[in-house]
């Protein structure tokens, strides 16, 4: 007589009781954030109608912005924003890439590399407040002769003129850098090391140094998870308030030099929302912020958009 074997469910193919209930709570969860991320553009969107209504699309290209008289124009701080960002990305994420192959890739000694990490990461637990401090008395001085004599060799670049007082968009590019830095470089690191070892392997075999495996094969590989951590520390970037606002200036002009003052939407946010008086400059205040929404979604879209064209030929190849 032979005994038929019961196998579990997850070896029959079949769906049992708990499978379906973690499957339904998954999608639910997934369901909730997209809720979520519409609730909160509704509510802002609500909030901003009277400032839509007044202002309308002028608001997105006007430079004026004016409580007292009830003219709002929200141009100069979208540009603060997204210069301020740029200059912190492209500062962070080759600096961030470099630390991340330099941990991972048996450039350090073994006994260094996991305190070296806990040390970058550490500086994600830093207050923004005191990174705000930090860098009106410390990376402001530093970085203010850097600035004059950059004007001074290259002043006649509008990029690069001067004056330089300090506070500026790219002092805060500076300390936003440092900022997400930790971020690129945790993802990074693990996505470094989640790359076959064999590939390594492979690649020596054939004859390849170090560097060129690192450059030809390893880093293609890890390409769209390094660029994930590059979108996640744009958001960072983009939406940081209190350390943006204490070295950006605060001044709500647009200028071609990054050498001058700035503004930023998160920065006009903590300095005005709770001065608001009247209910067109709250509105108006809210219209920012939807903006600041608008922004980092579309940034991010883009994002998205360049690792899917960057990931298609390591697919392509992979076949």
């Amino acid at each position: 007589m032979t005994i038929p074997k019961i196998l579990p469910t997850s070896l029959t193919g079949t769906k049992g009781t708990e499978d379906k209930q973690l499957t339904k709570l998954v999608q639910i969860l997934s369901f909730l954030v997209l809720a979520l991320l519409f609730a909160i553009t509704a509510v802002l969107f609500i909030s901003a109608l009277p400032a839509i209504h007044s202002f309308g699309f002028n608001f997105l290209v006007g430079s004026d912005w004016d409580p007292v008289n009830n003219s709002f124009g929200a141009l100069p701080f979208i540009y603060g924003t997204i210069m301020s960002s740029l200059v912190a990305i492209l500062l962070a994420a080759p600096t961030g890439v470099g630390v991340a192959i330099f941990i991972t890739e048996g450039f350090l000694p073994p006994l260094l590399r996991q305190p070296i990490s806990i040390a970058t990461e550490m500086l994600a637990a830093i207050p923004s407040v005191v990174y705000g401090l930090w860098g009106i008395f410390v990376l402001i001085p530093i970085l203010r002769p850097f600035m004059q004599e950059t004007s001074n060799l290259l002043g006649l670049i509008p990029f690069f003129a001067g004056p330089t007082p300090g506070p500026s968009i790219f002092v805060t590019g500076v300390l936003l850098a440092i900022m997400i830095l930790p971020t690129i470089i945790a993802i990074s690191r693990d996505v470094l090391r989640a790359v076959p070892e064999s590939l390594r392997l492979g690649s020596m075999a054939l004859g390849a140094t170090k560097w060129e495996t690192i450059l030809s094969c390893i880093l293609p590989a890890a390409v769209p998870g390094i660029m994930g951590s590059v979108i996640l520390a744009l958001g960072r970037a983009l939406g940081e308030t209190m350390a943006a606002t204490m070295v950006i200036g605060n001044t709500p002009q647009i200028q071609a030099s990054i050498f001058a003052p700035g503004y930023t939407l998160a920065a006009v946010l903590a300095n005005e929302f709770a001065e608001a008086v009247t209910d067109i400059h709250t509105s108006a205040l809210i219209y920012a912020a939807l903006v600041l929404l608008g922004v980092t979604l579309l940034l991010n879209i883009l994002a998205q958009w360049l690792v899917l064209i960057v990931s298609r030929p390591s697919e392509r190849g992979g076949k």
